[in-house]
């Protein structure tokens, strides 16, 4: 229901809810976006449902590399079960009201599970740094206990630095429109219907977007820095391949996650003639990831490709 402003003189009518309109400039036919997104949806739950299966029954990755693909895989289904049956209701039954509360919280759930796996990410090149550079340590350090440690830190650090956004939020007045020319609860999307000052919100973004997630990537660049100058210290051709294909599974996610990122930054930051992008971005930036991951790492990674082997029942010899 969409909402005007009302002056009067005594009143200022707030709206109750808040209208997902979805797609911008393709309303009449977005409907059509359903099929692909309900499979990308399905593939990304069934494979990291099935890579967790694998790694919970195979021994030899009972690893704590391992380990954090499979916390990686349950924020992955986490992110993309936030986000997509909602879409899915607005491009199937054109249920395109949510309250604001159920809005608040979706915007806080995505936000936590993005920061989750930008930690993940982090913790991974930490593991493949010790690893490379020092192998003899690495059971020292990368320990299960090690791997519960990060994970708790990461997720704090991720539920408490959100827990601004949805607040700040809040404390918004939504007097004028409703309607959001979006498929989700986006930070910057709905409080750009705001009737009073949102300056504390777009700097909060970029506080969490810059100083939380800029700081994982800089250790993420540094860690392959100090891999790279490793690897190039050997002298056998055949180590620095070996060394380097335990990595490249993981840079290719690292790549595409912040790639993303940047872009959707960029591109909320500017005055977009064509506004379908930054909202298709944000959607596929919630869908495939969680279908590409476990499906890099099953090509690329031999340990969990003979693991998938094993748990269907293949022949693997020959590999």
């Amino acid at each position: 229901m969409f909402q005007t402003l009302r002056d009067s003189n005594t009143s200022v009518f707030q709206v109750s809810e808040f209208i997902l309109m979805g797609f911008p400039g393709i309303h009449s036919w977005q409907h059509w976006l359903s099929l692909p997104l309900a499979l990308l949806y399905l593939l990304a739950l069934s494979a990291n449902i099935f890579i967790l299966i694998v790694i919970n029954q195979e021994a030899t990755l009972h690893q704590p590399m391992y380990y954090f693909l499979g916390i990686l895989a349950v924020v992955d289904m986490g992110l993309a079960t936030t986000i997509v049956p909602k879409i899915l209701a607005i491009l199937l039954f054109s249920a395109k009201a949510i309250s604001l509360p159920e809005c608040f919280a979706q915007m806080y759930v995505i936000h936590c599970f993005v920061g989750m796996e930008s930690g993940i990410f982090a913790c991974m090149a930490i593991d493949r740094y010790v690893a490379i550079c020092r192998p003899l340590r690495y059971p020292s350090i990368i320990s299960e206990t090690f791997v519960v440690k990060t994970t708790v830190f990461m997720t704090l650090r991720n539920t408490l630095t959100t827990i601004p956004i949805p607040v700040l939020a809040a404390q918004r007045y939504y007097c004028a429109q409703n309607q959001i020319e979006h498929c989700l609860c986006s930070n910057l999307g709905v409080t750009s219907l705001s009737c009073d000052d949102r300056t504390i919100n777009s700097i909060y973004q970029l506080f969490l977007a810059w100083i939380i997630m800029g700081s994982d990537l800089g250790l993420i660049i540094l860690s392959y820095i100090l891999i790279l100058h490793s690897v190039l210290k050997l002298n056998s051709v055949e180590a620095t391949s070996k060394a380097l294909s335990t990595c490249t599974s993981h840079l290719i996610l690292i790549l595409f996650f912040y790639t993303i990122v940047v872009v959707m930054s960029i591109t909320h930051g500017a005055v977009m003639t064509v506004p379908i992008i930054p909202v298709l971005l944000n959607m596929l930036h919630s869908v495939i990831p969680p279908a590409l991951n476990p499906m890099v790492y099953a090509l690329k990674n031999k340990e969990l490709r003979q693991g998938l082997y094993k748990v269907l029942k293949l022949d693997i010899n020959r590999n």
